[in-house]
């Protein structure tokens, strides 16, 4: 992967195929990581970390909402569009920017704090099985779709954002968003849940406390 000049902007440049794989990676990295927190007690993925705090079957949720516009949206723009893949993909500078801000940090942290627009927040969640059956159903489209484009030209084929219709990004560029957006979430799932134990293990430490002090 390296970076050119490219209207005036630092973006990425990379080959196609390349990124493709690179991103199919990313997604089947997130299905394996899905399938194990269906594993764990349902109860640590509904419960909220704190006041106003989204649930890990929240966080899915939202994720949820943006895979039901992107995906029928990338499709389509795949599907209207006849001209062959090109080697290189040159990464758009409005598409770039986005993908940066919602990348984690190199060090798994999140960097930039977003409000989430007002159309992707989810209500409270109690099926966790459902949220999470949907979400792994949406990245198996998703692979089809990054796979599907590997014989298209990512770099000219545009697909619209869900906050604007008149902002077309290219279509390669709305993958990386995409995908960013959900490892952004992966890192606020892995918080959530360590703030969920150390909730569950301080209640526990009062509820002794209490029972100590009932029987002195």
């Amino acid at each position: 992967m390296t970076y050119s000049f490219v209207e005036n902007l630092k973006v990425m440049k990379i080959k196609s195929k390349e990124l493709l794989e690179q991103l199919q990676a990313d997604v089947r990295q997130m299905i394996l990581t899905t399938a194990y927190l269906k594993t764990e007690d349902t109860r640590a993925l509904i419960m909220q970390p704190g006041a106003g705090k989204w649930s890990v079957a929240q966080v899915f949720e939202h994720l949820n909402s943006y895979g039901r516009y992107y995906l029928p949206a990338i499709e389509k723009s795949l599907t209207q569009s006849i001209k062959p893949a090109a080697e290189w993909f040159v990464a758009g500078w409005l598409g770039d920017y986005f993908t940066r801000i919602m990348q984690p940090g190199k060090n798994g942290t999140i960097t930039k704090k977003m409000n989430a627009p007002k159309n992707h927040r989810p209500a409270f969640v109690f099926d966790m099985e459902a949220v999470t059956d949907t979400f792994l159903q949406q990245q198996h489209i998703l692979l089809d779709l990054l796979e599907e484009a590997k014989g298209k030209d990512i770099g000219t084929i545009r697909t619209p954002v869900s906050i604007s219709r008149f902002i077309r990004l290219k279509t390669g560029d709305t993958f990386r968003f995409l995908i960013a957006h959900q490892q952004r979430h992966f890192i606020q799932i892995s918080n959530t849940l360590k703030q969920n134990k150390k909730n569950r293990d301080h209640s526990h430490d009062e509820k002794q406390h209490m029972a100590k002090g009932a029987a002195a």
